[in-house]
């Protein structure tokens, strides 16, 4: 639904607790994985959310059947996949589609896709996954718009070594490796906590996957994987957001299944600006003052400040005293957010890949639009504090990455409606 909107009243304080949902990312990836296994995978705490939705329409497109049990549970079935080429209408809209090329090289030696899409945040090259594939005995090339890669005498082991810790591209190479005869080393391997959980869904396939988690990855292959049940984790960046929801909002709230330890870098940062945070039994719980400090950031690979908090956060800081800064170092499209947050009245501003914020700012109500999933999360936390009522269009974008956002910050207080 793409002329879906929202409408934010702000000046609300949020209060209570919100649930977080299990994570985009990881779901996405554990979707992937079911391709390399004939027998039944179930998925738990899997997110209602766009992207996912694709997903499971890709691998339906190629044979596999997903059947929905109860409303964040997933069996997936691949024992008859009769397709290995991939259509641009179903790969290009979200990243993650790329990540059955690793799926079906691995199981079936032979794999087509052509290069995935998802938000338009920067160049994220595919040299890594491609170069990864090689190394253990692929030949790929490129047909027109298809990656295709083929490896009629299978894969085998090799040491790999990305160009940089590539999230993708780390798993690509591991769900490739998982069947590839002989030993399989990844080194500068991408360590996001979604990285770990995959590792851990496909031993407990039968694959022998250790190191994930650090930057040096060892996968030894085996002949075959098994079925599974496997309990998505919590999604991360969704804690964060409403982490930074809270303390814009001068409210407090406890966040129900965030990982604190999966966020160290953002809440060292938002304890900076004077936020309190502290764990609790079932997650975490934050306190905003509304007296913020300015601060500096970095959004880097993890374990640093991820580079989809960095909208969010940049959202924050226009309500902290003095001048921040957030230099992003991932992507070098990541700051569409900058002009819709200065139409409500941002005083922020770009110098190269630096984002630079000076507050405290008063907000007012603004048409804004949601240009990715992260700008469009910024644009909701400025409505939230803003004068008026913002109407933030194109949410489908929002969608793609979080479950009835609307619903969960209205059931903490704040004043937001979708049309």
């Amino acid at each position: 639904m793409t002329d879906a909107r929202f409408r934010i009243t702000g000046g609300a304080r949020l209060k209570g607790r919100v649930r977080i949902s299990g994570s985009k990312n990881a779901a996405d990836y554990a979707i992937a994985a079911a391709l390399l296994t004939a027998a039944d995978v179930v998925l738990h705490n899997v997110p209602a959310i766009g992207d996912v939705r694709r997903m499971e329409e890709l691998l339906e497109y190629l044979g596999a059947t997903v059947a929905h049990e109860g409303p964040s549970s997933l069996r997936i079935n691949c024992a008859n996949i009769d397709k290995l080429d991939v259509p641009a209408s179903l790969a290009t809209p979200i990243r993650a589609g790329f990540l059955v090329m690793g799926s079906l090289l691995g199981r079936f030696r032979r794999a087509a896709c052509p290069p995935p899409g998802g938000d338009v945040i920067g160049i994220r090259p595919l040299d890594v996954h491609l170069s990864g594939f090689r190394t253990i005995g692929a030949d790929v090339a490129r047909r027109e718009a298809m990656f295709v890669a083929t490896a009629p005498d299978g894969l085998r082991g090799g040491r790999v070594v990305l160009d940089y810790p590539s999230v993708m591209g780390t798993l690509n190479v591991m769900l490739a490796a998982a069947l590839a005869d002989g030993p399989t080393t990844i080194i500068n391997a991408a360590s996001e906590p979604e990285v770990a959980s995959l590792a851990d869904m496909l031993n407990a396939m039968g694959a022998s996957i250790s190191g994930a988690g650090t930057h040096t990855v060892r996968i030894n292959g085996v002949r075959e994987l098994g079925g599974v049940e496997h309990r998505v984790i919590p999604d991360r960046l969704e804690a964060g957001t409403f982490a930074l929801a809270a303390a814009i909002t001068s409210g407090e709230v406890e966040i129900e299944e965030a990982i604190p330890e999966h966020l160290d870098a953002l809440i060292t940062k938002m304890r900076e600006a004077g936020v309190e945070i502290e764990p609790t039994d079932a997650g975490m719980r934050v306190r905003g003052s509304g007296d913020y400090r300015a601060i500096g950031a970095q959004a880097v690979p993890y374990p640093g400040l991820a580079t989809d908090l960095h909208p969010p956060l940049a959202a924050f800081l226009t309500q902290a005293r003095g001048v921040s800064t957030i230099n992003e170092r991932v992507f070098d499209n990541r700051m569409l957010y900058i002009g819709e947050l200065r139409k409500m009245g941002a005083d922020v501003i770009t110098a190269g890949q630096t984002a630079i914020i000076s507050g405290p700012t008063r907000l007012s109500a603004a048409p804004v639009k949601a240009l990715d999933v992260r700008a469009g999360t910024a644009c909701v936390l400025a409505g939230l504090v803003a004068e008026g009522t913002t109407e933030v269009s194109d949410v489908f974008h929002i969608d793609r990455a979080h479950e009835a956002l609307h619903v969960k910050l209205s059931a903490l207080g704040a004043s937001i409606e979708r049309a």
